[in-house]
């Protein structure tokens, strides 16, 4: 399973957070890290889109935000982290051979 730059990244910066792996985690660590800035709903929407594939698993939080709501807490599947390595070999088979201009 091939995953867009986006998704690599995402599921990336979920391992990266380890416990700590919310929706606003995971947009710091995107913005930070990767240096990619990216909206609050995109990054909601990449994150469910992960999880309804099975790339991801997710648990209520235990500690409610402000507003009262326990934030989302993910963690990548089995299938995610095969899919981070298929993707992570793919880039690495496409680099071969190339040199910087």
């Amino acid at each position: 399973m091939s995953l867009g730059d986006l998704q690599y990244l995402t599921l990336l910066a979920v391992v990266r957070l380890g416990p700590d792996a919310t929706s606003r985690s995971v947009r710091e660590v995107l913005a930070e890290v990767a240096r990619r800035d990216v909206s609050v709903s995109t990054v909601f929407v990449t994150l469910t889109r992960l999880e309804d594939r099975g790339l991801l698993t997710s648990t209520a939080g235990l500690t409610p935000e402000r507003g009262g709501r326990a934030p989302r807490v993910f963690r990548v599947s089995d299938s995610g982290w095969a899919a981070m390595r298929e993707t992570r070999d793919a880039n690495a088979r496409m680099w071969q051979g190339i040199e910087p201009a």
